[in-house]
């Protein structure tokens, strides 16, 4: 029964390739593929992930100056922006056969939860990743109660 169902699946993967190639043909590559998710190439890439006490966000931005990036929280956003430099030569005398290495100045932006505490928030920048760690209220914090 199942076994005709395995090959379907081929057929989602043909139709979503086609989509893109006609995205990279008419332009709309720099939209969201999906509802969830951002524009592809958007830079830099970020992961969020929670635990009871936390936020965690790791935006993956390698060969920056941590004194370059710039974090902000306003308004339950938290904004990561800054600037990443060329690494190709503009000076006419190299030939560039492929650049495919993000340059330029970014933003991205990442909702917040209501619970999260503005005033306990540590961002760390090591080896290319940008850790933010936002702590959530202590009243919102779950806490066990025991029943006697």
């Amino acid at each position: 029964m199942f076994a005709s169902m395995i090959s379907y699946p081929s057929w989602f993967g043909d139709f979503d390739r086609l989509r893109r190639e006609l995205d990279d043909l008419s332009g709309w590559t720099g939209l969201a593929s999906s509802i969830r998710s951002s524009a592809p190439g958007a830079f830099p890439a970020i992961n969020v992930g929670n635990t009871p006490t936390s936020v965690e966000i790791y935006a993956f931005a390698p060969g920056i100056d941590p004194k370059q990036i710039d974090v902000t929280i306003d308004r339950g956003v938290m904004t990561i922006s800054g600037e990443r430099p060329p690494t190709v030569p503009n000076d006419g005398k190299a030939n560039v056969y492929g650049n495919e290495r993000f340059a330029g100045s970014f933003r991205r932006a990442v909702s917040l939860p209501e619970d999260i505490d503005p005033a306990k928030v540590d961002a760390n920048y090591r080896d290319g990743v940008l850790h933010v760690t936002l702590q959530r209220r202590e009243s919102a914090v779950p806490k066990r109660i025991n029943v006697q």
